[in-house]
């Protein structure tokens, strides 16, 4: 694919699917970084095998991005697994009530939707400040939150959750964000997540985890 907008510096290139890179380039204070765009592309490029590549003549001449997947000379079901490396694709969340929090709209209909089809009932909602008010009248099987959120964040979210006067306060909980530091995960499970996943997260781990951290629960 190519096109004819900003293109891209030669010092940014080899950065260019880093997760939120800013430009070195000339541009204006409210373009902000990359975001996580292109870093999701090249994960999911990368998922199948193949590779991703950038290319400009440099800002002001465009880019042209290139995506290059394996040859497959046969059907993938005729591969021969071993037992142990059978991955299931369905996890059964029947029974699971998710209270998901994420600001951003897009993400948040689509985790919502993903969980629902296996079976979890899902309270979606866009605020610290929302979770704790639905907290006050009843409490789900697990916590699925963003940490960027805006206003109450969701380190301090959590904290105000574990210091709740109710049965709220021992709901499990995952931190699902696009901060990757040592740092922000040490904070995250002090303040009393149980789990921490980074952006872009894969279905099926979201899905086992919210397994396997509601298993425990129960069995506790």
């Amino acid at each position: 694919m190519s096109d004819t907008g900003a293109g891209i510096a030669a010092e940014d290139l080899p950065q260019i699917f880093q997760r939120f890179h800013q430009s070195h380039a000339p541009r204006r204070r409210s373009a902000g970084g990359l975001g996580l765009g292109l870093a999701i592309v090249q994960h999911l490029v990368q998922l199948h095998g193949g590779r991703v590549t950038a290319e400009s003549p440099g800002p002001g001449h465009g880019a042209t991005f290139s995506v290059f997947f394996p040859r497959v000379d046969e059907p993938r079901a005729a591969k021969v697994r071993t037992p142990d490396a059978v991955v299931p694709l369905e996890v059964d969340l029947q029974g699971v009530r998710v209270l998901l929090v994420e600001d951003d709209a897009d993400s948040r209909e689509t985790i919502r939707e993903m969980l629902h089809t296996q079976g979890a009932d899902v309270w979606a909602v866009d605020s610290g400040e929302a979770v704790l008010e639905l907290l006050t009248r009843d409490v789900p099987t697990v916590i699925v939150s963003d940490i960027g959120l805006a206003g109450l964040d969701g380190f301090s979210l959590m904290r105000r959750i574990r210091a709740l006067r109710s049965r709220a306060r021992e709901v499990p909980a995952i931190a699902l964000t696009a901060y990757a530091r040592a740092e922000d995960r040490a904070t995250a499970l002090g303040a009393g997540y149980q789990l921490y996943l980074t952006k872009p997260v894969e279905p099926l781990e979201l899905r086992v985890a919210i397994a396997r951290l509601t298993r425990l629960s129960r069995s506790a």
